[in-house]
């Protein structure tokens, strides 16, 4: 594919209206295929964002020049999104979706978190000749009602029980779950992508049919080097980057501090469990809650710090935090569980725990032997420019579509 190309990337949160590395992945993509003289668009649902947060965005993104973003809203957001979350269907949305696919002739539809739009969208098409469509399976939706493989809103799923998890977690089920349309919507789909070796082979084990590409995410690169810098906190520190929800295991990062006295603790980011964290930190003063950090702002704090942690209880696909951490050439601390696993294994850039005891070894290790730490964020940044780069996945996104594009044309032959 040499010539400039007609993108729409569809997303159900897009920034600033969003709250997690789906979001940021799309918004990295479509300023790279802008960048390489593409043309982009991006849909998203500025109502799904308000129904989860009913305020102004908290963390400025700013825009990319060469995209153009179309956030749909209407008066009735609630029922707009309820709709959508029920049917499988963006029925309320449905012209306005129409109007945008008819925008320009696209090439590529690239299907990202679809959640709150509905497997239904998948099966829209402009008019004129049909582009290529592609998934990518940033969480677990397909086979999975709460999208994270959290089950019972306590533990990670060893094993599914759909409709009893949803209502523990008190939403509403959605009964197309339970007949073959997600099977017959996706079948409309050309190409499958998963981020991970475990997030395919996942699916693939919940009973998704469709095979996948593993397409691996990527990081800007950042031409600085902070670590020239003077260091944004005055004492060592470790980092914990992402959302402040029950399944992503802060508090077991909290409760680990308390034995590592020559270390303080950086926490960045916003959720729900934001209060009752603050309170299990609030004898702990070397413990720091930053707030959302514009992502502009992070280098420095992955930079300067002794490592960065990630402690979720359940399955991250290919956390976008683990590679920012190591571009930065600061190791990673993960929980030996899903993506983490893989992006650490990969790259050699961290070390991976099981139990709290573990973490606090872990930690007592990067931080009491520099060169151990150096070594590591080293052996990190080199995986971050070779397969997680801009660049490197530019051309292996490219190549993939080039493959499929190739292999739908010959099937229909």
């Amino acid at each position: 594919m040499s010539r400039p190309l007609n993108f729409l990337q569809v997303t159900t949160f897009y920034p600033p209206y969003s709250f997690g590395g789906d979001a940021g992945y799309v918004y990295r993509l479509a300023g790279a295929l802008a960048d390489a003289g593409h043309r982009v668009d991006v849909l998203h649902s500025i109502d799904a964002y308000h129904v989860a947060h009913p305020g102004n965005p908290e963390v400025p993104w700013e825009g990319h020049r060469g995209v153009t973003v179309h956030g749909l809203r209407s008066r009735a957001k609630w029922l707009t999104t309820l709709t959508a979350h029920q049917t499988g269907r963006p029925l309320l949305h449905a012209s306005e979706i129409t109007r945008v696919l008819n925008t320009r002739p696209y090439d590529v539809i690239h299907f990202h978190n679809i959640s709150l739009f509905g497997p239904g969208i998948l099966t829209l098409n402009p008019a004129g000749p049909p582009p290529l469509k592609v998934y990518t399976t940033h969480e677990h939706w397909l086979v999975c009602a709460m999208h994270v493989l959290w089950k019972y809103n306590k533990r990670a799923c060893e094993a599914p029980d759909c409709l009893a998890c949803t209502l523990q977690a008190k939403r509403p089920p959605q009964l197309w779950r339970f007949t073959d349309y997600l099977k017959r919507a996706t079948s409309h789909v050309d190409l499958f992508l998963a981020p991970s070796r475990f997030a395919a082979a996942k699916h693939t084990e919940r009973g998704f049919a469709r095979p996948f590409s593993v397409l691996p995410l990527f990081v800007d690169e950042d031409e600085t080097d902070w670590r020239l810098e003077d260091s944004p906190h005055p004492r060592p520190y470790v980092l914990y980057v992402g959302r402040l929800e029950r399944l992503k295991g802060v508090d077991t990062l909290i409760r680990a501090f308390e034995a590592c006295a020559d270390l303080d603790l950086l926490i960045a980011g916003r959720g729900a469990e934001e209060g009752a964290l603050k309170a299990l930190a609030a004898t702990n003063p070397r413990i720091r809650f930053l707030g959302g950090v514009p992502p502009n702002r992070l280098g420095p704090l992955y930079a300067h710090a002794v490592a960065s942690c990630i402690p979720s209880l359940t399955f991250e696909v290919f956390p976008t935090v683990a590679i920012e951490s190591l571009a930065q050439r600061t190791p990673v601390v993960a929980r030996d569980l899903g993506g983490l696993t893989e992006i650490v294994r990969d790259s050699g850039g961290g070390v991976l725990f099981t139990t709290d005891r573990d973490l606090v070894e872990a930690l007592h290790t990067l931080s009491r032997d520099p060169s151990l730490r150096r070594e590591m964020g080293e052996r990190g940044y080199g995986m971050v420019k070779e397969r997680w780069s801009k660049a490197a996945h530019l051309r292996a996104y490219l190549s993939l579509l080039d493959q499929a594009r190739n292999k739908r044309d010959t099937d229909a032959v």
